[in-house]
């Protein structure tokens, strides 16, 4: 997938995954441009890029260069703001970012889709058992942003994000399971992160 297209761009301190819910509260006048110029287009997507440096307001943020699209699957007015609510579909990458005007913008390329290998089944249900495992012991020392028994997709692929997107890891690692190219690579990833903060956590709670 070589071809690229121009796409309104919404860099945020979080990583977004395919297949995974992202709600949003939009104030900023840029982005409040940016919802008017993408709600008449349908389907109505903009891309989400997690920040390298500097805050979501404001402006003059460095950007990391792998993201996702999200789609607006529903919109509210609040008391000046607006609340939305979208979903992770595509990776893409960035191949340069453009003027903003008013909000960020990029010249993007779709990274191909993953797809699903039957004979990983066994690897999969070892690795959600030790993503839930560890769900239930960070609940021990933090609040959770998903429950150890959050439910996954019955689709194999949207199932794997899924699984990458609720594992109690930080952005950075959340990131680098982003870029993987093969489900099998995702699955390796995202067990030994897990593994990995199963491991500080016990020496949290030594």
């Amino acid at each position: 997938m070589t071809d690229t297209f121009e796409i309104a761009m919404f860099p945020l301190g979080s990583v977004l995954f395919p297949a995974m819910p992202l709600p949003l509260r939009v104030f900023e006048q840029r982005y409040l441009q940016m919802l008017q110029d993408v709600l008449p287009v349908e389907p109505s997507e903009f891309g989400v890029v997690l920040i390298e440096r500097g805050q979501e307001v404001g402006g003059g943020e460095k950007r990391f260069d792998v993201g996702t699209i999200a789609q607006v699957a529903d919109i509210k007015v609040g008391d000046g703001h607006l609340a939305l609510l979208g979903e992770g579909t595509r990776r893409i990458e960035v191949v340069d970012w453009l003027t903003e005007d008013p909000y960020p913008r990029a010249l993007v390329r779709e990274l191909a889709p993953l797809e699903w290998d039957e004979d990983l089944r066994e690897r999969r249900d070892q690795t959600e058992a030790l993503v839930r495992r560890t769900l239930v012991r960070a609940g021990e020392f933090d609040e959770l942003s998903w429950s150890p028994s959050v439910e996954l997709s019955d689709d194999p692929v949207d199932a794997l994000w899924q699984l990458a997107a609720v594992a109690p890891l930080g952005a950075l690692d959340q990131l680098s399971l982003l870029r993987c190219e093969t489900s099998r690579r995702l699955l390796d990833a995202i067990f030994a992160a897990t593994q990995d903060a199963g491991e500080t956590l016990e020496a949290r709670g030594l």
